[in-house]
């Protein structure tokens, strides 16, 4: 959110499980509209695979938030 604020984008990447601390977090920083990938939850213990899967889908929804929008 530090980079967000200094007119850089960024975007968290967070599981499913943490995304309404996350969520919250960003408003309490100001920062309603601040973007995340979110990911299936868990991410220990998963397979090599299963982590591959999960990064390109981070991946996926990473690039939008990054290129198609403006910093807050």
């Amino acid at each position: 959110m530090s980079a967000e604020k200094l007119g850089i984008p960024a975007v968290a990447v967070i599981t499913d499980r943490f995304e309404a601390s996350a969520r919250a977090m960003a408003e309490a920083n100001g920062l309603p509209d601040y973007p995340f990938a979110v990911i299936a939850h868990p991410i220990a213990g998963n397979s090599d695979d299963e982590l591959r899967g999960k990064a390109e889908r981070a991946v996926e929804l990473l690039v939008p938030l990054l290129t198609h929008r403006k910093a807050t």
